[in-house]
C-alpha cells in the first residue's frame, strides 16, 4: 500500500485541476446519454445487488446521465446524483422528468463532495468514480459520505475486459499524464481494498458483462467516434495517419471480442460489481 507521502508525491507532479478541466470537456463532448443506453441494465443490477429500497437515502457518484440514480429512484429511494459535467446532469434531469421520478441532480466533484459525513445509506458509482484522477481522494469520499453499516456498491470496467483494452489502446495514441494509476485498476478487487483500507467489508464481488450489439465493427466505430467523448476527442487530436491507425486497431480489438456467429457484432464487456459495507 502506498504511504500518504508517496501518494502526495505522485499526485503533486500532476496539475489535477487542469486535468479535470480537460476531462469535463472530453466527457461533455459527443452525446454520452446515447452511449449510456448500453449500461441501463447494469444500473438495475447494481441497485439490486445493493438492496436499494423505498425510503433509503442513495447517492450516485459520477452519475453521468443518471443510469444508476434513475434505477434507484424507480425503487422509491431518496436519490441524489452528482457529477462535475453539467451537460450530463442536464440529460439526467430530462430523463427523470420523462419517467416522472424524483432525483436531485447536483454538480459536484467526486474528489470533494459538498456533503455531510455519513449522510447516505447507500453510495453507488457505476463506471464513474473510477475515472477520478486522484483515486485515493475519490475512494475516501465514497466512504466518508456513507453512514456506518451503510453500503457502497460499485461497477468498474476491468483492465483485461473490452473497455479496459480500449482505454489501454487509447493511451498508446494519447498518453495520459505521467504518474496516474489507470482507471481500470478499480476493476480489480485487491486495488479497491488498498484504496478503501480497513474501513469496509466485502459483501459481494463478481464479474458481470454489459453487451454492446452492432451490425459490424465499422458500425461500432462510427457510433463511438461520433457520440463517445473520449474516442471522439482522441480522433480530433490525432493527425490523419495516426487516426487511421487508431481506427484500425479499434476495429481489430472489437472483432477480437465479438461473440456473434451470424456476421453481426456482440461484445461482452467485462466489469467488476462490488458491494461493500462500511464498518
Amino acid at each position: 500500500m502506498a504511504t500518504t507521502i508517496e501518494h502526495q508525491t505522485r499526485t503533486a507532479s500532476v496539475d489535477l485541476e487542469r486535468l479535470k478541466s480537460k476531462q469535463r470537456e472530453v466527457w461533455g463532448a459527443g452525446d454520452f446519454a446515447v452511449v449510456a443506453r448500453h449500461t441501463v441494465f447494469p444500473g438495475e443490477l447494481l441497485c439490486e445487488a445493493a438492496d436499494v429500497r423505498a425510503g433509503k437515502r442513495v447517492l450516485d457518484v459520477a452519475t453521468g446521465s443518471g443510469n444508476a440514480a434513475l434505477s434507484a429512484a424507480r425503487r422509491g429511494a431518496i436519490v441524489t446524483g452528482v457529477d462535475y459535467v453539467p451537460e450530463l446532469l442536464d440529460w439526467g434531469r430530462k430523463r427523470a422528468a420523462a419517467e416522472q421520478v424524483a432525483v436531485d441532480f447536483e454538480e459536484a466533484d467526486c474528489e470533494a463532495l459538498p456533503l455531510a459525513n455519513g449522510s447516505y445509506d447507500i453510495v453507488l458509482s457505476m463506471f464513474g468514480a473510477m475515472f477520478a484522477p486522484d483515486q485515493r481522494r475519490a475512494a475516501d469520499e465514497l466512504v466518508r459520505v456513507c453512514c456506518q453499516n451503510g453500503r457502497i456498491a460499485l461497477a468498474n470496467w476491468t483492465p483485461d475486459g473490452f473497455w479496459g483494452r480500449v482505454f489501454a489502446l487509447q493511451s498508446k495514441y494519447i498518453p495520459p499524464a505521467a504518474g496516474l494509476t489507470p482507471p481500470t485498476a478499480w476493476g480489480k478487487e485487491d486495488h479497491l481494498l488498498r484504496l478503501l483500507g480497513g474501513r469496509v467489508r466485502v459483501e459481494r464481488c463478481r464479474l458481470r458483462y454489459a453487451d454492446f450489439s452492432y451490425t459490424s465493427a465499422e458500425d461500432w466505430l462510427e457510433f463511438f467516434a461520433t457520440y463517445f467523448g473520449p474516442i471522439l476527442k482522441a480522433f480530433e487530436r490525432l493527425d490523419d495517419h495516426m487516426r487511421r491507425a487508431f481506427a484500425a486497431e479499434l476495429k481489430d480489438l472489437t472483432e477480437q471480442f465479438n461473440s456473434a456467429t451470424d456476421g453481426g457484432l456482440v461484445v461482452h464487456a467485462e466489469y467488476l460489481e462490488v458491494v461493500l459495507t462500511k464498518l
